[in-house]
């Protein structure tokens, strides 16, 4: 089974376990399936890792592009309703 690292604490999962934060034309969003085009990162599912990949600028650095606080605010809102 294929593992990936979550950019805001270091830790290797399965794939499965971790969700999937997409760089697209479309913006930045979750793509729950892991089917969407563009750029991917990989977050553990809880709140904590959002607000420390926040703090760390992680998907500033895996985008390669600034990620403003309205965009991490509207992730953690998307996430709540995920679980």
């Amino acid at each position: 089974m294929p593992e990936r690292t979550c950019v805001a604490c270091g830790a290797v999962r399965p794939k499965k376990e971790l969700l999937r934060i997409v760089l697209s034309d479309d913006g930045i969003s979750f793509d729950p399936g892991g089917r969407k085009n563009g750029r991917g990162a990989y977050l553990c599912p809880d709140e904590a890792c959002l607000e420390a990949a926040f703090k760390k600028k992680a998907l500033d650095k895996s985008f390669k592009t600034h990620v403003d606080a309205a965009t991490y605010e509207a992730l953690l809102q998307e996430l709540r309703t995920l679980l």
